[in-house]
């Protein structure tokens, strides 16, 4: 396919465009992800996970002919979204426990946030990344080039947009939720799109608004919950530890 022609061109800005689409789930992750790490870690994360995000897309570029032949791929690709989407909402009530840490362990406890941040933002990639995979690959014709220039292309996208999500959830922290929310529909999404469930739902229209309401509404009802209980949890905390022994 000659680079210059029409039909390159327009593969080339299908590519862009579904990037600029798909890729915005995956800054949403990187953000949170790396939202709870420590100022100098949170660029190194967003650097290091997008990498390791990008490694995946390739294995499964290679491999997407295979990935579709897999029964209840996308079943258990958008259970795991939603427990990735739930772990990053309870993520922010451990943040605020590990504020009272002792200083001595905080070298520790940044390491193992790091290195469990890059751990969601892979396996986060690797479930959500199939439809960008699938749709590059769609838009690519069988252009190995435009295979390669799709995943370049997403690396800015990631980076770019996971940095500027960051900043605003250190403004407003009300994005976490919505966040989470966002991963939940795209949870619901991929349950939705499981071959074997397809019939049922075009069959039963109501069974596809009680997923999508169930997804979303179920992470922040359970996000909201968790907050609740910590939030007591630290005011009980905090009431033990303001009342004074009696004088001898």
């Amino acid at each position: 396919m000659d680079i210059l022609s029409s039909q390159f061109l327009s593969a080339l800005f299908a590519i862009v465009v579904i990037d600029l689409v798909l890729a915005g789930d995956n800054a949403i992750v990187i953000a949170l992800a790396a939202r709870t790490l420590p100022s100098h870690l949170q660029k190194k994360a967003i650097v290091w996970g997008t990498v390791g995000a990008i490694g995946v897309r390739v294995v499964m570029t290679l491999v997407v002919v295979w990935l579709l032949t897999i029964p209840w791929l996308r079943l258990v690709g958008g259970l795991l979204l939603v427990w990735i989407a739930f772990k990053l909402l309870a993520e922010e009530q451990d943040e605020a426990e590990d504020q009272g840490r002792d200083v001595t362990d905080a070298p520790a406890a940044a390491g193992t946030s790091f290195a469990s941040a890059i751990r969601t933002i892979v396996v986060a990639d690797a479930v959500m990344g199939l439809d960008n995979v699938l749709g590059v690959a769609g838009a690519a014709k069988g252009s190995f080039l435009l295979v390669v220039l799709g995943l370049a292309i997403s690396i800015p996208i990631m980076i770019w947009g996971s940095t500027l999500i960051l900043k605003w959830v250190e403004r407003f922290p009300v994005i976490i939720y919505l966040g989470a929310g966002v991963l939940a529909w795209t949870a619901a999404a991929m349950i939705h799109h499981e071959p074997h469930l397809t019939p049922y739902f075009d069959t039963y229209p109501a069974l596809l608004v009680l997923l999508y309401a169930g997804m979303v509404g179920g992470i922040l009802g359970a996000g909201w919950w968790v907050k609740r209980r910590h939030a007591l949890a630290r005011r009980e905390a905090a009431a033990l530890t303001s009342v004074k022994p009696p004088a001898p």
